[in-house]
């Protein structure tokens, strides 16, 4: 199986669940997205390390990659390895000092943690994004959405979750802000 590389293009609260968020993934080449549910420890040490923060202690993905760094040991990738009962399981692709590949089972929030420490691609198949994925295509949900409507206002609470999320996945924060004030203005009346 070939493995598709993705890119993380997004972490966003999780509506639905209000104690988790939501990673989005993105294929390199192609408008597939990868929503991944994370708990907010998981979503934490991602935004920290997208944003190049470090702590004064280590937190446990930090002790994680220092561990493997101090004993030579070289994450070279991540692949998302499968979907079952709507969770998504993960490998840590090691390489050691000798040459030896080792696959080490992980959840996929530490896996992308770790991904994003050692700058390593992230990789799943093609039919984990068959089953869990969305395939996007902007400009035709733009031009359709544009011709129907006129203004945030006119959407449901729905499509605007839909909306803000689309936002988010292809990283248009400034939209993103708008219909989110848009769904805080009706949360407040």
């Amino acid at each position: 199986m070939d493995k598709i590389p993705l890119q993380i293009v997004a972490l966003a609260h999780n509506e639905a669940q209000p104690s988790s968020y939501l990673v989005i993934l993105k294929e390199e080449e192609g408008t597939g997205r990868l929503p991944v549910s994370i708990g907010s420890f998981e979503a934490q040490a991602i935004a920290a390390a997208v944003e190049g923060k470090t702590n004064a202690r280590p937190l446990t993905h930090d002790l994680i990659a220092n561990t493997l760094r101090i004993f030579s040991i070289d994450l070279e990738e991540v692949v998302i390895t499968a979907l079952r009962d709507n969770v998504f399981f993960a490998a840590l692709v090691c390489r050691t000092p000798q040459g030896e590949r080792i696959e080490l089972d992980s959840r996929t929030s530490d896996a992308l943690a770790l991904a994003i420490r050692f700058a390593c691609p992230v990789f799943t198949y093609r039919s984990i994004l068959m089953a869990a994925g969305i395939v996007w295509d902007y400009q035709e949900r733009q031009s359709h959405t544009t011709e129907k409507k006129q203004g945030l206002a006119s959407f449901s609470e729905e499509e605007l979750e839909q909306l803000l999320n689309d936002a988010l996945a292809l990283e248009d924060y400034q939209k993103a802000a708008r219909i989110r004030d848009e769904i805080n203005r009706r949360k407040s009346n």
